[in-house]
């Protein structure tokens, strides 16, 4: 079966999550947590032994359907990767979470994340969703060191086309109320019939953002680091 369709933003995400998971070695058991529909889930479960957290009843169930093992609440057990797509910014503590993740990984293992980018970019978009913040690259960074993660690698995406993106979900965001976090992982995901355009109208735009990954240019962040010994 083909895989699931992404919306947009997440095709400019996934071509950086993408590359980075090709330059890990020894990566094997993968945990994803917050993992929505299972659109990116279903991309990982392809590659590694995946399980998926997913508290919200309704994505789970649609995750589920996908990918397989996706359960309401973390595991007790250790992983080589763990994911985190569009997760932290809607923790209060995300120090505290930073840790629960932490010590869900085997010495040396990986964390995989993205976040919004930007502190002062927090809008209407951000609040619909159910966000605390925003990040700022050099704040990430702090904060992921302060919580146990060393080597850590900071990619910025989204230049230009998620600044379009973003202006158009903040425009939608003041028409109504969301669901909040609860409903974040569901809000404008393309139906299956619209993957191939959503693909095909972000490709050049993937392209087109890489060389501005070392900048602060975007309006996401992706980080890999690893859990210090």
């Amino acid at each position: 079966m083909p895989d699931p369709p992404l919306t947009p933003n997440a095709w400019l995400r996934w071509d950086v999550v993408r590359r980075l998971l090709d330059d890990l070695e020894d990566v094997e058991r993968v945990l994803e947590v917050g993992a929505g529909e299972g659109a990116l889930g279903a991309r990982l479960a392809r590659r590694y032994d995946y399980v998926g957290v997913e508290p919200d009843p309704r994505s789970r169930a649609r995750a589920r359907e996908r990918v397989g093992t996706v359960l309401e609440a973390l595991p007790d057990e250790s992983f080589d990767l763990v994911c985190a797509f569009e997760v932290l910014e809607h923790v209060a503590d995300d120090g505290a979470e930073l840790r629960v993740w932490r010590d869900r990984l085997r010495p040396g293992g990986s964390l995989l994340l993205s976040v919004p980018a930007h502190e002062k970019r927090f809008g209407p978009a951000d609040r619909r969703v159910g966000h605390f913040r925003r990040y700022d690259p050099d704040r990430l960074d702090t904060l992921l060191a302060e919580t146990g993660f060393e080597n850590s690698r900071l990619v910025t995406y989204g230049f230009p086309l998620g600044y379009a993106l973003e202006a158009g979900r903040h425009v939608l965001a003041g028409r109504g109320e969301g669901e909040g976090t609860a409903g974040s992982g569901r809000w404008l995901q393309p139906s299956d019939r619209l993957g191939w355009a959503t693909r095909l109208g972000t490709a050049p735009f993937c392209l087109l953002q890489r060389p501005f990954a070392r900048t602060r240019l975007g309006t996401g962040i992706v980080a890999l680091a690893r859990r210090a010994a």
